[in-house]
């Protein structure tokens, strides 16, 4: 009888101990999956026995329970190890996606592998109890079960929780973190012995976490067959939101022709909500996930930066003899292939891959997860593989360098090349573009002005392209409703000059500067480009109709000053038009001033911000972050973010190159209708431009600090400010020759 309770200790059923879930079984009864725990233990004595007192029974059935907890815990641990379930690593895609996209086929799990290696230890722990038991049995001449009790009592409080926990994974098919996430909310009980059990789960699921980390942070390989860890591929969430097979096999099949470590970096890798333990906070997360494809990118360089290794080891040897190519570092002549293997140990030395595996080697170790601790290798990981990126970036590909060329040619700061660029266009612009040419016919006075003002020594200019992009054959006048870029007319001609507007201008960069300047980033640079090279082509207009007004004057009085009939005419036309050109001069007051504030006091200002940034940083997420602060300084500060004052602006530079246009061209007609309509707008919206950015709301904020300055310099002798308030915008009948009011 001992014996067979002894048997039934460790799951083995018999004639006087019955599994009764079997039994009914084979009477065709079947138990509810739903029913509470204390119906499913199936473990009793057989009813036929009538020689045991019902409290012996009691306390026989009680003890046999554990018996049913150690058979059900001993099928998952079996189940759980099986190796069969353990797949090859080498999956293909479509495996992957068959696998994702039917939930209902059976996962295999490396963490619920290592959950059961726990559960082995437990219950080898237990069953060496029960040996301890059968000795002593074999020992006493007069064995009782009190011996039993006494030495599986504390197992009353492990296995019943432990069976609660198994029920639950299977049930819910709970795998990789949302398994750790279970048992981290289970450690915290009051139970003393159930609590190191579960933390010993705990400590064994994150043997695999720790694995997997060491893979991608100190490799940058996603060892993950099961999608069990929190760092995903990207073609993982296609695959989870209905992407079909076939389309992500072209997709991947795609991404193998361009350069993956610039896929990876961008799109490759996402993180994983479900997966992610509740107690790895997402900054934490980030870093993680950040870490490990800056070791992707430092152990797996682009080809690219072998051509740009041999041209720094050409240029340091030939001094400052000019290589054989283009100046910008776009295509060289092709030179023997470095070794990719020792590139990507120079750019992480073997002994800060070391750095980092000790770090998780010791996390790892530990008996017990440590959060705080967790957290500072984390940071301290994500540190080393920041200081590497920025060293490859920042020092190796001259970043800086590249961010000032940016700031020559899209922010204008070599104003002799787009002076000269705008002078050389200025004809052509005053027609329409054509949609098959209009490229091709900026391309003369684009390297005729780089001809003019570039030097030889300017390495970044090849990397400059301008472009022209697609557009309609009419501009009509609703563009000003259009997005930012590509806004309003620019002529008398109102349904045709405003294709001009769309010049933009392209930068070739090379990896790893792909990591830094994204098209996002460019984009940005674009919209200011636009923005700015239509402020000083208003300027210029403003300028040139002035002395081309001028010349003319003087030609006109040199050659009739003999001529009292027609000098006194001329002297007649400079009188009715001198108005105008009190006009003109509100109109570039106004322009000047802008760009000044544009160029000086934001653009110049957030550059040294950016300079000393860089000077101070040696992080590269740090210096991405400050960059983007940089650029959206630069779109706020120049009010590009608000469409109100936008359009205003908008309105402006259209109206200027309108009266510029209209006061040339009516220089021989009586009529001046149409610049009076311009100058009665002119003042409306300049007045109100004065209005809205004199507003508390943005002067008084810190979202523009130099806004002030630049409202004293218009507003030096309180002009603009009577205007605004309606004290000189009052229309009045307007006699022969219009008076305006001068400032």
């Amino acid at each position: 009888m001992l014996h067979e309770i002894l048997l039934a200790l460790v799951g083995y059923t018999g004639d006087l101990i019955i599994d009764e879930r079997e039994h009914n079984k084979s009477l065709g009864i079947c138990l509810s999956p739903d029913a509470p725990i204390s119906d499913q233990r199936s473990f009793k004595l057989a009813s036929d026995i009538s020689f045991i007192d019902p409290s012996e029974r009691d306390l026989i059935e009680k003890l046999i329970t554990l018996g049913f907890y150690y058979r059900e815990l001993d099928r998952f641990a079996t189940k759980s190890r099986n190796l069969s379930w353990i797949r090859s690593a080498d999956v293909s895609p479509l495996d992957r996606a068959s696998e994702l996209s039917n939930p209902k086929t059976a996962k295999p799990s490396v963490y619920r592998r290592a959950i059961a290696n726990g559960l082995v230890e437990i219950l080898s722990v237990y069953k060496s109890a029960v040996l301890q038991i059968e000795q002593n049995f074999l020992s006493e001449t007069m064995p009782i079960l009190a011996t039993v009790t006494q030495g599986l009592n504390k197992f009353f409080v492990i296995l019943p929780p432990l069976y609660e926990l198994i029920l639950e994974i299977e049930r819910d098919d709970i795998r990789g973190g949302q398994l750790l996430n279970l048992l981290h909310k289970r450690c915290h009980c009051g139970v003393p012995e159930l609590q190191a059990c579960i933390q010993r789960l705990l400590w064994h699921g994150h043997q695999v976490l720790y694995n997997q980390l060491s893979s991608w942070m100190v490799y940058g390989i996603l060892q993950d067959q099961h999608g069990e860890f929190f760092i995903r591929r990207q073609e993982d969430r296609d695959m989870e939101y209905g992407s079909s097979i076939p389309d992500t096999s072209e997709k991947l099949a795609r991404l193998s022709t361009v350069d993956t470590s610039l896929t990876d970096w961008h799109v490759g890798f996402h993180i994983f909500l479900d997966m992610l333990p509740e107690y790895i906070h997402m900054r934490v997360a980030e870093s993680i996930l950040f870490a490990g494809k800056a070791i992707r990118v430092l152990r797996n360089p682009s080809p690219s930066i072998q051509f740009q290794d041999t041209l720094y080891n050409q240029q340091t040897k030939k001094g400052s003899q000019k290589l054989h190519g283009s100046a910008g570092g776009v295509p060289f002549q092709k030179e023997p292939f470095l070794d990719v293997k020792m590139i990507g140990e120079e750019l992480l030395p073997q002994s800060e891959a070391d750095k980092i595996e000790t770090m998780l080697l010791d996390l790892k170790e530990s008996s017990e997860f440590h959060k705080r601790s967790f957290e500072c290798s984390v940071d301290s990981i994500r540190a080393i593989a920041a200081s590497h990126l920025w060293q490859l970036v920042v020092v190796r590909a001259d970043l800086n360098g590249h961010l000032k060329a940016l700031k020559d040619y899209f922010l204008l700061a070599k104003g002799d090349f787009f002076q000269c660029f705008l002078e050389e266009s200025r004809q052509l612009m005053r027609l329409p573009p054509r949609q098959s040419t209009a490229e091709a016919d900026l391309m003369v006075p684009f390297q005729l002005a780089a001809i003019k003002t570039i030097g030889d020594e300017d390495k970044y200019f090849s990397r400059v392209s301008l472009q022209m992009p697609s557009f309609g054959i009419t501009v009509k006048s609703s563009q000003r409703d259009l997005p930012k870029t590509k806004t309003s007319t620019d002529g008398s001609s109102e349904t045709t000059l405003g294709g001009w507007d769309g010049i933009a201008l392209e930068y070739s960069v090379d990896w790893p500067l792909q990591l830094f300047f994204t098209q996002e980033v460019l984009s940005k640079y674009c919209r200011i480009f636009q923005y700015l090279l239509r402020l000083k082509r208003t300027q210029m207009e403003l300028e040139k109709s002035w002395a081309s007004v001028m010349h003319q004057g003087h030609t006109d009085f040199a050659k009739h000053r003999n001529d009292q009939m027609n000098c006194s005419i001329s002297q007649l036309r400079r009188q009715r038009f001198r108005p105008m050109w009190r006009v003109r001069e509100h109109m570039a007051f106004l322009i000047r001033n802008l760009q000044f504030y544009i160029q000086v006091d934001v653009i110049e200002s957030q550059w040294n911000v950016l300079q000393s940034h860089i000077q101070d940083s040696h992080d590269f997420t740090e210096l991405v972050g400050f960059h983007q602060e940089y650029l959206s300084a630069l779109i706020s500060q120049s009010f590009l973010d608000i469409g109100s004052v936008s359009r205003i602006l908008d309105s402006i530079m259209t109206l200027c190159l309108q009266f510029c246009w209209n006061i040339e061209n009516q220089e021989s007609s009586q009529n001046t209708s149409e610049l009076e309509r311009i100058t009665e707008e002119f003042n409306k919206k300049s007045n109100s431009l004065y209005t809205i950015l004199r507003s508390s709301r943005l002067a008084g904020s810190q979202r523009a600090p130099f806004l002030r300055r630049f409202l004293l310099r218009m507003n030096f002798n309180s002009f603009f400010e009577a205007t605004a308030r309606g004290v000189l915008n009052v229309v009045r009948p307007r006699p022969p020759h219009p008076v305006l009011n001068q400032p």
